[in-house]
């Protein structure tokens, strides 16, 4: 009676897991304004999830389509855009496919892995072993706490000072899907720890300066993506009267909230909250953020997939005042980046370089006095889009370094 009771348990914790089977990422090209037209009108009329643009709302002409197709659409999508002239390809053959080979090296380890995507338990675990085994240059503090509850640690990495030292904001994994963001943010901290004394950019660099990092921002979204959704976006808060969860928490900040490539339906992956920072997650940075505005030169935000080096502004086609600077850095930055593997990034203001979306926090940062504002979009261009391989952790995260390092390196030489 046991054996069966647990095999019943067993079956439910598994249809609990969403899968793909059969489902299609196709990349289409729309050339005509009736294009356009019939993506936006396809994403009314069936369950289409947008991977990049972000929503049918900011498709354009002559811009790369990636959506996510449900194997029930699949015929009736194929046959509607090549009776429309829609030039179009199948990027992933199938995504529940896709999904087990991101695993390619080998089977999970018990313990956390610089090149393995890490549960959040994982995660966890190496904040707290990786804190107390370097506490001369590593402390952690707790900014608050998760929609579901759970602790948002922050890492601050810097040799320790008799005063307030300028800092520089890194966090990872707004987006819970975009599983190479946080990847890298470990990373990071592991470069830092293990080349200081090494490497003189690093060591002065937290000699003089501290950085705080935020391993994962939304710790409930990635928990889920782990364990129920794959493909899951947005926070895990619920609202008494809505049925959908959660909201964008790169649509929740108070810079141009709402206004343009946001939704106000809470059923829409791109929804922008309640009010801004209505997401507890994006209120506790903010709140971090602001309370040592003084402190903080930079703000990077980590992303996946496009690879891009964008920063402000994405809310209005309207340049930043030090614009000139800005795109400067970026693009050296990406010059930097290219310089290991040859990767090519597009550097630029969000809104002219991909697509305008109000309610970022790149945005929000830079208007709060944060000039040094930016947001990388990871590897690859589509090819895998969210599900980049493992394999791909370590190039990916190395290149980025060097980049990360150029603009702090930059941000160091120009704080008075």
């Amino acid at each position: 009676m046991k054996a069966l009771l647990l095999l019943g348990l067993l079956a439910l914790a598994r249809a609990d897991v969403a899968r793909f089977n059969g489902d299609q990422v196709l990349r289409l090209r729309p050339v005509l304004d009736q294009h356009v037209t019939l993506i936006k009108d396809l994403a009314n009329s069936i369950e289409v999830d947008f991977w990049s643009p972000e929503s049918a709302e900011l498709v354009t002409i002559d811009m790369d389509v990636d959506i996510h197709v449900p194997a029930k659409y699949l015929d009736t999508v194929h046959a509607m855009l090549l009776q429309n002239h829609v030039d179009h390809q199948v990027l992933i053959e199938d995504l529940q496919d896709a999904v087990e080979a991101q695993a390619d090296n080998g089977p999970s380890p018990r313990s956390h892995s610089y090149t393995k995507y890490n549960s959040w338990d994982k995660v966890q675990a190496w904040i707290s072993s990786i804190s107390s085994s370097n506490p001369s240059l590593i402390s952690k503090q707790v900014i608050g706490n998760t929609y579901e509850g759970r602790p948002m640690t922050l890492l601050k990495l810097g040799r320790k000072s008799g005063s307030t030292k300028p800092a520089i904001f890194l966090d990872c994994g707004i987006h819970a899907r975009e599983w190479i963001s946080p990847a890298f943010c470990q990373w990071f901290v592991k470069e830092a720890l293990s080349t200081y004394g090494r490497d003189s950019q690093m060591t002065s660099l937290l000699d003089q300066m501290d950085v705080f990092v935020l391993p994962v921002f939304n710790i409930d979204g990635y928990d889920y993506t782990h364990k129920s959704n794959r493909m899951w976006r947005k926070t895990r808060s619920r609202r008494s009267g809505s049925s959908c969860t959660g909201a964008d928490p790169n649509r929740n900040w108070n810079a141009g909230w709402c206004t343009i490539g946001a939704s106000s339906n809470p059923c829409s992956d791109t929804f922008c909250g309640y009010k801004p920072e209505s997401e507890i997650e994006v209120k506790n940075v903010a709140d971090f953020i602001r309370r040592n505005k003084s402190q903080i030169k930079a703000y990077l935000t980590i992303h996946s997939y496009s690879q891009l080096l964008l920063f402000p502004y994405s809310y209005t086609y309207g340049l930043a005042a030090h614009h000139g600077e800005l795109l400067k850095i970026a693009q050296g930055a990406s010059a930097a980046l290219r310089r290991l593997y040859g990767t090519r990034y597009t550097s630029g203001p969000g809104a002219a370089t991909i697509y305008p979306a109000a309610g970022g926090s790149d945005d929000w940062a830079y208007d709060l006095g944060v000039k040094y504002s930016f947001t990388f979009e990871l590897r690859d261009t589509g090819r895998y889009g969210f599900l980049l391989p493992e394999s791909q952790i370590k190039p990916t995260c190395e290149e980025t370094m060097l980049a990360v390092k150029y603009i702090a390196d930059y941000v160091q030489k120009n704080l008075y």
